[in-house]
């Protein structure tokens, strides 16, 4: 049986964790855009670009509890 390296494992964690951060970082800008694009088409400015952003945070967070909890 094989065993991997210290350094496969912390390369492995590496790219798994900057992956996370990555999806966070383009989920969130994604709904602050679609936040400020709604608020012009309804006329409630700075309200779903703040609501957007704290749903798509709790919903990641909770995520990502969920699959480093195992």
């Amino acid at each position: 049986m094989k065993t991997r390296s210290p350094q496969q494992n912390n390369r492995k964690e590496l790219l798994r964790y900057a992956g996370l951060g990555t999806q966070i970082m383009a989920a969130l800008a994604l709904s602050v855009f679609a936040g400020i694009r709604l608020d012009k088409w309804l006329y409630t400015f700075p309200l779903l670009s703040c609501v957007l952003p704290l749903l798509v945070l709790t919903a990641l967070f909770y995520k990502l509890f969920r699959e480093t909890g195992k």
